[in-house]
């Protein structure tokens, strides 16, 4: 199993959020930021395209002027980011699990 390296999943993680929310990614730090913030920081970014997907979502049920294009579109964009944060927190307990593992 090859290094993980979480500055760089996590910098990816963020540019696909911001990619999925239609904004500039933004350059990543070299380090200096919290790892818990960064991770709490794409949650919160994921999360808020599912509720923006959901919103637009009950509007076309509702009948409000919302384009299906763009609720299919906003859909897919909310269950890719999630998807990505799925495997990077896969990556992570793996990552977690061969650290207790380890023999000292």
């Amino acid at each position: 199993m090859g290094d993980i390296d979480i500055t760089q999943a996590l910098s990816k993680l963020q540019a696909m959020a911001a990619a999925a929310q239609g904004q500039s990614p933004q350059p990543a730090s070299n380090g200096s930021a919290d790892f818990s913030k960064l991770l709490q920081s794409a949650v919160d970014k994921v999360n808020a395209s599912e509720q923006q997907a959901d919103k637009l979502a009950d509007g076309f049920e509702k009948g409000e002027n919302t384009n299906l294009t763009e609720v299919m579109i906003a859909l897919q964009k909310a269950h890719l980011s999630f998807q990505a944060m799925l495997e990077v927190r896969n990556k992570l307990v793996g990552a977690y699990q061969d650290i207790m593992n380890m023999q000292i």
